[in-house]
């Protein structure tokens, strides 16, 4: 069982690990550096990194309660709810962004009232950060919902009775218990958001983010054009997530210490 076991996990490292050391052996050292100093490619880089934080940031705004509600709360319709929240990850992300530009677009519901406002979804970066939090949201709110859920309802009780407020409560004790769970599906939120390409090409083709711009790449000058920026891409979020993942090791590891 476990010869088989080993045999299965190392099948499964080889055809995440194939593909990305193909990339990187495939592409010439003169290229990535041209793509490093590539002022479109950093402006992008830039934008894709913003907005994916800004996204990520009203997540925890307006996802966090809502995973509290869940987690703390029977209401009726809370199964609905709890479907509604994924939709996004499991409806194709080009139907994401049609539906989205049905909605934020020039003459869309919200679209027909904040353009005149100045605010224009379609070609804008307020665009992005939309397609963005569409898609990612049910990661954090599923990951918050969770941790929330794994905290005794009592040690929010002890609180309460030694004069604590119910925000006080959420803000000093439920929070920092449940932290590793929110920061984990934070990440997960950011990376997703980052990472779309289907709801951001419909909605906000431009500023162009890294997918955007990697397939535009891809599909006008071919593969050898979209390779380095691929590759800058994979090593740049793959640090990411190595220091990010030591971060939070080293506040578990504190934690568990204290």
């Amino acid at each position: 069982m476990t010869a088989l076991f080993v045999l299965a996990a190392a099948l499964l490292l080889l055809f995440i690990l194939l593909p990305l050391l193909s990339i990187a052996l495939s592409t010439s050292r003169q290229g990535l550096l041209a793509t490093i100093t590539d002022p479109e490619v950093l402006a992008s880089l830039a934008l894709t990194l913003a907005t994916g934080a800004i996204a990520t940031l009203l997540a925890l705004l307006l996802g966090l309660p809502l995973a509290y509600l869940l987690a703390r709360r029977e209401f009726p319709g809370k199964t609905v709810v709890e479907g509604i929240i994924d939709v996004p990850v499991v409806i194709p992300h080009t139907a994401a962004g049609v539906a989205l530009l049905l909605v934020f677009g020039r003459f869309g519901t919200v679209g027909q009232v904040t353009t005149p406002l100045g605010l224009s979804f379609t070609g804008s970066a307020a665009g992005i950060v939309v397609a963005m939090l569409f898609v990612s949201v049910p990661f954090l709110v599923n990951n918050a919902r969770e941790a929330i859920a794994l905290i005794e309802p009592e040690m929010e009780s002890v609180a309460l009775t030694e004069g604590a407020s119910r925000w006080q409560s959420f803000r000093y004790v439920t929070l920092p218990l449940a932290g590793q769970g929110v920061l984990a599906g934070a990440l997960m939120t950011w990376a997703r958001a980052m990472s779309e390409f289907g709801a951001v090409v419909i909605l906000a083709y431009n500023p162009k983010i890294v997918p955007v711009l990697i397939y535009e790449r891809f599909a006008g000058f071919g593969l050898q054009a979209a390779q380095p920026l691929a590759l800058l891409t994979i090593v740049a979020t793959l640090a990411i997530f190595v220091l990010l993942r030591g971060l939070m090791r080293r506040q578990r590891a504190m934690s568990s210490e204290g």
